[in-house]
């Protein structure tokens, strides 16, 4: 039996992407994203939780990550899930969520990022997907969710 493993996140990123190359030429970007829960407590008070990602992409996609997306940004990001984990500086065990971006799609353009107004602009540049194909940036009524 084969195993599958596979996260879809839709947030505002945190940061601008950074784009650097590996010695071999090959382009690597680096963002975060974060998303927001809001829950109410026991007293009935509303909670806010937020969960940031940190996202790599690779190739053609992280270039056109790079190339139009900002901070504040709303995206939409299918990837591997992977955790990590490091010693901090003081010596302590942390763990990091880390996603390996398959497909980006741009729900904001890069002008409107940070609009906090819930509304998405179509954009008439394609999404980015690994494999170097672009493919068509869905509509509202095509995000399944």
């Amino acid at each position: 039996m084969s195993s599958f493993n596979k996260i879809t996140i839709v947030g505002y990123l945190g940061r601008d992407p950074e784009l650097r190359y590996t010695p071999d030429g090959t382009a690597v970007c680096n963002f975060t994203i974060a998303t927001t829960e809001k829950r109410k407590d026991i007293a009935g008070a509303e909670r806010e939780t937020t969960t940031w990602f940190r996202v790599t992409a690779w190739r053609r996609t992280a270039e056109i990550a790079h190339e139009y997306l900002a901070k504040g940004q709303r995206v939409y990001v299918e990837g591997r899930l992977r955790l990590e984990t490091y010693t901090d500086r003081e010596g302590a065990q942390r763990f990091s969520v880390e996603v390996t971006a398959t497909e980006i799609h741009f729900l904001e353009s890069r002008q409107t990022g940070g609009d906090q107004s819930g509304e998405a602009e179509p954009r008439t540049r394609k999404g980015a997907t690994t494999d170097d194909q672009a493919a068509e940036y869905p509509g509202d009524s095509d995000i399944p969710f």
